[in-house]
C-alpha cells in the first residue's frame, strides 16, 4: 500500500507493515517534549501510580526532554516553585535532555529540540505544545498533546489512541521575491485555507521553493501549520536536513531520510507560485485574517516584536538587523527582539547582529515565550496595537484583550519600526549592505489602526 510520510512514520512506530487514513495507532514515542507545564504532568504522572505501592519512574529518561522557556527568568513566586519541583524531578528520574535557565544551555523549546540533535527524520515526537509541529521540519512526525496524555507517554513509552490523519500535499513552486519570507508563505496558505482548513490533517510541503528552503524556514513552515487546524507539517527529509543535523545540531549517527511513496494518497493537493507573493499581515484577532501589506500599510503601531519559535533564528535577527543598520527606529514606537535561544544570542552577537538592532534602539530581551504568550515581559497596554513576527495574534494576545496585535515577517517588523506604521521593506537593500537610504513617511502617513 502507497503511504505518505505520516503513514510511513505511524507504521514503522506502531510495528505496522501499513496503516492508512482512519487507522487507530499506538505508536512508540521517541522523543516527550514539555516546558513548564511539566509540573501538571508530574501530578498526572504520579497519580497513575498512587495506591499501587509501584515507584513512578518514567519509561525511558533518556527520550524525555524539558526545557525552561516560558517564564524565564521566573516572574512569581508561583512559577519559581513549579520550576523547583521540576528540577527535583528530573534529578529524581535521572533525565539528561533538562535546559534549566542558564545561557550556556537555554532558549525556546522549538529551537532546543532542533538545534540540539534531539529530532531526528521518521521519529515520533510529542509535546505539551501547540507548536510541537514545529518539529516537522525535519522530516519526523511531531504534534502536541495534554499533560495528562504525556503522563501516559512518561509511563509507556507510547502514544495511545491515534488516529491516523489524512494528509494535505502543499506544493511550492518558483523562487520569492525579495525580503518576501516563508513566513509570508506559511500566512498565505493559513490565510487561503482558514484557521480550520487542514483540521486533523498533515500538512506535506514539496516543491522547488521547499528544496531551496533552509531548515530554520522550513521551521517556520511546520512551526504555524498547527494554526491551519493541522496535526502535524512536515517536510521531506533531504540534503539540507542532513546538513543542519550534522553542521548546526552535531549529530552522527544514521539519518533515515523518510519520504512518501510516488502514488500515496492525498485528501488535497494545494499549488503555490510563490513568484508571486508579496508581503502578508495577519490581521487581529485571528491568524487565518491575512491581507497583503497594500490593504493595511501604514497602520500605526505601538511595538514591533521580532524573535520567538517562529522567526527567531540567526537569520531572521540577521534580516531584521540589516534593515535597521545605521537607521533610528522612529520615536515612540517600542522594538523587543527575542532570540530563540542562547546560541543564537551568542552567535548573533559575535557577528555584530545585535549590535545594529540596539544601536537603532531595540532592546534585546533574553529567550523565551513570555512576550508572545502575555504572561512574561513585553505585555500591551490598553489600546496598543503591536506588530511581531510570532505565531498567534488572538484576543488577548500578549497580554492584553483591550489590544491587538498584527502578524508578520522579520523584513516587514523591522520596516515598520523605522517609520512607526506597517510599512514595506525598501528595495534592493542585502543583509550585508552596511547603510542605505530609507526615508521615514510623513507624519500623517500612519494611520490609526480600526
Amino acid at each position: 500500500m502507497a503511504m505518505t510520510i505520516a503513514e510511513k512514520i505511524l507504521a514503522r512506530a506502531s510495528g505496522r507493515s501499513t496503516v492508512a487514513a482512519g487507522d487507530v495507532v499506538e505508536p512508540r514515542v521517541d522523543l516527550a517534549m514539555s516546558h513548564e507545564n511539566g509540573a501538571l504532568v508530574i501530578n498526572q504522572f504520579r497519580e497513575i501510580y498512587a495506591g499501587t505501592g509501584i515507584e513512578a519512574r518514567v519509561w525511558d529518561p533518556s527520550k524525555i526532554a524539558i526545557i525552561f522557556d516560558h517564564r524565564v527568568p521566573a516572574e512569581s513566586a508561583k512559577t519559581a516553585t513549579n520550576q523547583k519541583r521540576i528540577r527535583e524531578f528530573v534529578a529524581q528520574q535521572g533525565i539528561t535532555k533538562f535546559h534549566d535557565i542558564r545561557a550556556d544551555q537555554g532558549g525556546i523549546c522549538h529551537q532546543i529540540l532542533p538545534e540540539s540533535g534531539y529530532v531526528l527524520p521518521g521519529s515520533v515526537v510529542v509535546g505539551t505544545d501547540s507548536h510541537t509541529t514545529t518539529h516537522g521540519a525535519l522530516g519526523a512526525f511531531a504534534f502536541g498533546i495534554g499533560a495528562t496524555e504525556m503522563a501516559s507517554v512518561w509511563a509507556l513509552g507510547v502514544a495511545l489512541n491515534i488516529e491516523v490523519p489524512e494528509t494535505i500535499k502543499v506544493i511550492v513552486k518558483g523562487t520569492m521575491p525579495e525580503f518576501v519570507a516563508p513566513k509570508d508563505l506559511i500566512l498565505h496558505l493559513i490565510g487561503c485555507l482558514s484557521s480550520e482548513g487542514a483540521n486533523f490533517k498533515v500538512f506535506e510541503f514539496h516543491g522547488e521553493a521547499i528544496r531551496n528552503m533552509p531548515t530554520s524556514g522550513r521551521l517556520t513552515l511546520s512551526n504555524m501549520a498547527v494554526e491551519a487546524g493541522a496535526t502535524a507539517g512536515i517536510v521531506p527529509a533531504d540534503s539540507e536536513t542532513g546538513r543542519y543535523l550534522r553542521e548546526v545540531a552535531g549529530y552522527k549517527g544514521e539519518i533515515d531520510l523518510v519520504q512518501p511513496d510516488a502514488d500515496a494518497k492525498y485528501a488535497q493537493v494545494v499549488e503555490i507560485d510563490c513568484s508571486q507573493l508579496t508581503y502578508q499581515i495577519a490581521c487581529p484577532h485571528t491568524v487565518d485574517n491575512v491581507k497583503t501589506i497594500e490593504m493595511v500599510e501604514g497602520t500605526k503601531v505601538d511595538q514591533i516584536v521580532v524573535g520567538s519559535c517562529t522567526n527567531g533564528r540567526a537569520d531572521d535577527l540577521a534580516v531584521a538587523a540589516s534593515i535597521l543598520r545605521g537607521r533610528r527606529i522612529a520615536d515612540g514606537v517600542r522594538m523587543l527582539v527575542f532570540p530563540a535561544s542562547w546560541r543564537i544570542y551568542r552567535e548573533s552577537m559575535k557577528r555584530g547582529v545585535l549590535e545594529d538592532l540596539v544601536n537603532a534602539g531595540a532592546i534585546i530581551m533574553n529567550p523565551g515565550c513570555g512576550c508572545c504568550l502575555g504572561v512574561h515581559q513585553g505585555a500591551l497596554g490598553d489600546g496598543e496595537v503591536a506588530l511581531s513576527t510570532t505565531n498567534r495574534n488572538f484576543l488577548g494576545r500578549m497580554g492584553n484583550p483591550r489590544a491587538q496585535v498584527y502578524l508578520c515577517s522579520p523584513a516587514v517588523a523591522a520596516a515598520s519600526a523605522l517609520t512607526g506604521c506597517i510599512s514595506r521593506p525598501p528595495k534592493g537593500l542585502t543583509r550585508h549592505e552596511s547603510a542605505f537610504q530609507f526615508p521615514a513617511p510623513e507624519n500623517d502617513a500612519c494611520v490609526e489602526a480600526g
